[in-house]
């Protein structure tokens, strides 16, 4: 795996989970015996759309269902405050995106997580979603081939 490092008008940016951990001064914490935070494992899980609804949704409101019937996404007006609050957070600060209005059930997971107050890694979930653009998405910076 390349280095997660760009060069912003010529200094060297780490944007890899520790790098990340030590600026923000965030601590993993893991429970006695396990090798992950709360969150990760969590996400190894498949999530119960009915508990992510029940936690996140106003009574009575949950999933719009796709064309099979399967669990699509939440309505932004179906959640609930403290839902709405995490989720606009997450959209803009720690996982960006262009679609900005409904959940889909990863966002909704990643919501829930924050919701719960589960421990999770900022670092790797900053980290992880920043690798993910494109380097000509970044006028100022792109990433180091090798240095």
């Amino acid at each position: 795996m390349p280095p997660k490092q760009v060069r912003v008008k010529g200094h060297l940016i780490k944007f890899d989970a520790d790098s990340l951990n030590t600026f923000l001064e965030t601590l993993v914490v893991l429970e006695s015996g396990e090798t992950l935070p709360a969150y990760s494992r969590f996400c190894r899980l498949r999530p119960n759309p009915q508990e992510l609804a029940a936690r996140l949704c106003i009574p009575g409101r949950g999933f719009v269902l796709n064309a099979k019937g399967l669990p699509w996404k939440l309505l932004r007006k179906d959640l609930t405050t403290l839902a709405q609050t995490w989720s606009i957070l997450s959209y803009f600060n720690l996982a960006p995106t262009s679609h900005t209005s409904d959940l889909n059930l990863g966002r909704a997971r990643f919501v829930y997580g924050l919701v719960m107050k589960m421990d999770m890694n900022v670092g790797a979930l900053i980290s992880g979603h920043t690798s993910d653009f494109q380097p000509s998405s970044l006028p100022y910076a792109w990433p180091e081939e090798s240095l």
